[in-house]
């Protein structure tokens, strides 16, 4: 169910605000560390939708460090290129941020303020914990819903970014003709598109945890979900960079080379067992150690489905790997199992690409807020 919007302030210009209402048909674009990802979808009734097209752009070398965008003629082009290759008219694009550059915090206010109220009492909550003068970020709030069965009170989602981290996706939209009608942030919009997925699971995986591991080119992302809601969250240092660099090395490939080639298949007869099965078996081990610190931080001893996201989980066998490792059950995300395809759309190539998918998709939903 889309969460009511609340406008705080015109501290986004144009953009106007971390979260927005019902947005115009729009394009979900992902600016990630090594390719621009966009997605198109329109809806055929009762919540059901179709992809339209998809289109991958990969970025050069370094244009995009750690989330931030380090060459911005670059990413600008690498999101021109994208755009052209999808073929849509359409102009308007929801962006998502990366989770380093937003502070997320959850509040409890009383239920029946106005938004007058709430707004006052997120700014001076705001005041406490962001590290940073409020002239400085982009300052927005949600409100999630009543907080317990009580219902006294409410929760509201608190998001705040530097404003130079905004204005950097932005800038780099523009420099592609395109404008930027919705910002979110990565973690939110995944799991927008996790409620797609999530149907898979007997009963909808209620009161079950379950682990979202999103694996990237440097980092893995684990946020780990209870009846839609983010319980924990944990970055570690490892990604699909380092597949890429062994494969470099093995064979003497250049970096372009190595990614075409992990992606197209290709490689000498010793890449299975020298390169991509020790790759898959750290990757377990990664997975594991991670749902090790959630059990010891927190409340509870058990995941009950992992589910795979990234271009990493795309490699064959991953899935058997992890839940070997892991014991248990692990499925590779496609958000676009259930959805009609458009003629433009090759079902074997969607398959392949939909685990890396995730955050274009979820903001391509964002049109359908309401």
């Amino acid at each position: 169910m889309p969460l009511p919007k609340i406008k705080i302030s015109d501290t986004l210009k144009s953009l106007e605000r971390l979260f927005q209402a019902k947005a115009p048909p729009l394009i979900g674009m992902d600016i990630s560390t090594s390719a621009v990802k966009m997605v198109e979808l329109t809806d055929t009734g009762n919540k059901m939708y179709r992809i339209e097209r998809y289109a991958i752009e990969p970025l050069p070398r370094d244009s995009v460090i750690e989330g931030n965008i380090n060459n911005l003629d670059a990413v600008g082009e690498a999101v021109k290129r994208c755009h052209s290759r999808l073929g849509s008219s359409i102009k308007n694009v929801a962006l998502a941020l990366p989770n380093a550059a937003v502070i997320t915090k959850k509040i409890l206010v009383p239920a029946g303020l106005t938004e007058e109220e709430i707004e006052v009492q997120v700014e001076a909550e705001a005041n406490q914990y962001i590290p940073f003068s409020l002239d400085e970020v982009n300052l927005d709030f949600q409100v999630v819903g009543p907080a317990g069965e009580d219902a006294e009170d409410v929760e509201v989602l608190i998001a705040a970014s530097r404003k130079e981290k905004v204005e950097d996706r932005v800038a780099a939209t523009e420099v592609a003709g395109l404008k930027a009608a919705v910002v979110d942030v990565d973690l939110l919009a995944a799991q927008a598109a996790y409620e797609l997925i999530e149907s898979q699971f007997p009963d909808h995986a209620k009161d079950q945890n379950v682990a979202i591991v999103d694996v990237g080119a440097t980092f893995t992302t684990i946020n780990v979900l209870r009846n839609g809601q983010s319980i924990y969250l944990r970055e570690q240092p490892f990604g699909g960079a380092q597949l890429t660099q062994e494969i470099q090395d093995k064979f003497g490939l250049s970096r372009e080379e190595a990614e075409v080639a992990k992606r197209a298949g290709g490689l000498p007869d010793n890449y299975e067992t020298e390169v991509l099965n020790p790759f898959l078996e750290t990757f377990g081990l990664e997975v594991a150690r991670a749902l090790q610190f959630f059990f010891t931080s927190t409340q509870y001893n058990q995941v009950n489905h992992i589910v795979l996201t990234g271009g990493c989980a795309a490699l064959p066998g991953v899935d058997g790997v992890v839940a070997q490792r892991t014991q248990v059950n692990t499925i590779i995300a496609n958000p676009f199992a259930n959805m009609a395809l458009s003629s433009k759309v090759r079902p074997k190539n969607l398959q392949q690409d939909a685990p890396s998918l995730m955050v274009a998709c979820g903001l391509a939903m964002r049109r359908f807020d309401s």
